[in-house]
């Protein structure tokens, strides 16, 4: 096939959309959807909702039934070829008499890594890549990150005044945006495999970082909550303990450890985790650990230290419409930018309004 049709991108379009019905159950494995078309009609459709449960391509087949033989299967990213938890989604679809299948994209991970296309060329179906591969790249950039990179996708939050403040001097900052952007905020925790934070702000806050929205279908899922904690000062009484779900506690003197052991807290030893090459192991632990998209929720120290290693990928900034003037706490603490050529420069890729508050996403430029 030399080039993709209208209809090709209205099919793959709809397996986009379908994929993204995984956004929040489907990690640590990719977001993937199916469309199985024939003379022109969808004849099966599906989506990978959670780990250990069929894959798209088996749910858009097993809706087909009989109509799959001689069709086009649309998939957001190659086809396994191996066998894990489930079946490989190859042979179900060369038993189906499928005829051609385009991928959005090959899959990076190394047991599937082209694999998956050269069984389908060899038992005679036509394959053709790249048709919205960027788009399907996008869906799961964590998941392409942690293969690829061997690290999260690292996307960092911010609450701030349109002066740019985060908290009084107190450290009071509940709320500084509307609900809808903090509704919003539940939707980012949702879709994280992790949501990252400081022991500064387990100790001002006492947050519970998980997800409380009843209206998102985390199929009973909660991200995984990573503290950085050097010193291990984290009490047993700290409220995200006693929630559903688990926490991990990043220390570099574990010798304090009891009590959190007590309590269930998985506990890894880095020499020193504020440091930043020591960040940049959190995340690499983290990946190990199937992590595919972090969210950080933390002060401007933290906040800072990741600017400054590279290791923040998105920055997602909500802007409450008020002032909170100079006596107040800043975005980021960044003792070592001191020229302008130092600033971090930036790529603004939207900008929105949530509720009354506005929500800026940007990429280091």
């Amino acid at each position: 096939m030399s080039a993709f049709s209208a209809a090709d991108h209205e099919y793959m379009a709809e397996a986009l959309r379908l994929a993204r019905r995984g956004i929040y159950t489907a990690h640590p494995n990719p977001r993937v959807g199916c469309v199985l078309v024939k003379s022109g009609e969808v004849v099966g459709s599906g989506w990978h909702r959670k780990t250990g449960e069929a894959h798209a391509e088996i749910n858009a087949l097993t809706i087909a039934g009989d109509q799959a033989k001689g069709s086009t299967a649309y998939v957001t990213l190659e086809p396994c070829s191996h066998h894990g938890k489930t079946r490989p989604c190859v042979d179900a679809l060369v038993e189906a008499g499928i005829v051609t299948v385009i991928a959005a994209m090959g899959d990076p991970h190394p047991s599937v890594s082209g694999a998956g296309f050269d069984a389908l060329g060899s038992a005679g179906i036509d394959v053709c890549v790249g048709l919205l591969q960027a788009e399907a790249r996008r869906l799961n950039e964590g998941f392409i990150s942690r293969l690829e990179r061997g690290r999260p996708f690292v996307r960092l939050k911010f609450a701030a005044s349109l002066d740019g403040r985060t908290a009084m001097a107190s450290g009071e900052s509940q709320w500084i945006t509307g609900e809808a952007a903090r509704q919003d905020v539940q939707r980012l925790r949702a879709a994280s495999g992790a949501i990252l934070t400081g022991i500064s702000t387990v100790m001002t806050d006492d947050p519970s970082l998980t997800v409380r929205d009843e209206s998102i279908d985390t199929g009973g899922l909660q991200p995984l909550r990573v503290v950085l904690d050097s010193q291990l000062k984290m009490e047993r009484s700290a409220r995200m303990l006693t929630l559903p779900g688990k926490t991990v506690v990043f220390c570099a003197d574990d010798s304090n450890r009891r009590a959190l052991d007590d309590a269930g807290v998985e506990i890894h030893v880095v020499p020193d985790a504020v440091q930043r090459t020591d960040l940049a192991s959190v995340l690499n632990v983290l990946a190990d650990m199937e992590i595919n998209d972090v969210l950080v929720e933390a002060g401007p120290l933290l906040a800072g230290a990741l600017l400054s290693a590279d290791l923040v990928d998105e920055l997602v900034i909500y802007q409450a419409p008020h002032m909170m003037g100079s006596e107040t706490r800043g975005m980021i603490t960044s003792p070592d930018w001191l020229a302008l050529k130092q600033r971090q420069e930036l790529e603004i890729v939207d900008i929105r309004m949530v509720g009354r508050d506005i929500r800026i996403t940007a990429v280091p430029h």
